[in-house]
This record gives C-alpha cells, sequence and structure tokens, in this order.
C-alpha cells in the first residue's frame, strides 16, 4: 500500500484519533498510521479497495491555499475532508 500525501497536523490528527476511539475503540486508534491507514474514498479505490456498506466517513480537515498567476498565497480556507479507516473498507476481487 502506497503513503498518502497526508499533509495534516497535529490538530486534525487528534481530530481523528478521538473519532477512531469513539468507533473503535483506544487500542484500535493506537494502530492509526495517517500516511498508511486512513484514506480518501478515492484514494481507497485507487489502492484496490471499496469502502464497506453504510459506513460512516470520519471527518477531517485541511487547508486549502488559493495562489495568483505568478504563484503568490492570496487566501486559504478550511475544507472538510471525508475519510475511511482501515476497518471500513475490503479489497475488491475480481
Amino acid at each position: 500500500m502506497k503513503n498518502t500525501n497526508y499533509r495534516g497536523s497535529a490538530t486534525t490528527r487528534k481530530m481523528v484519533e478521538e473519532q477512531l476511539i469513539a468507533k473503535f475503540g483506544q487500542e484500535e486508534a493506537k494502530n492509526y498510521v495517517p500516511e498508511l491507514n486512513c484514506r480518501t474514498y478515492k484514494s481507497w479505490q485507487a489502492e484496490g479497495y471499496q469502502v464497506k456498506k453504510n459506513e460512516k466517513a470520519i471527518k477531517s480537515i485541511t487547508f486549502v491555499v488559493v495562489k495568483d498567476g505568478a504563484g503568490d498565497a492570496v487566501n486559504t480556507y478550511p475544507k472538510t475532508v471525508n475519510l475511511f479507516y482501515i476497518k471500513q473498507v475490503e479489497k475488491i476481487t475480481a
């Protein structure tokens, strides 16, 4: 499995960990590695996995940087990201 393009902060990591604890318990949350086992729907699909039926997304936040034509940042805004933990997906079989 490839690493994700995770760029999160300690704050967003804690936000996701709290949701994992609520859903799977403290012991499972210890297995959380944001670069490997918590991804977006499309990222899981690209790796050959499908989100299990009725699974609810784990919410996180990223910050989108808007740049002008010269490449200078002119605005930053928060965007909600829907993630799924490895226990919420299954390998697609042919």
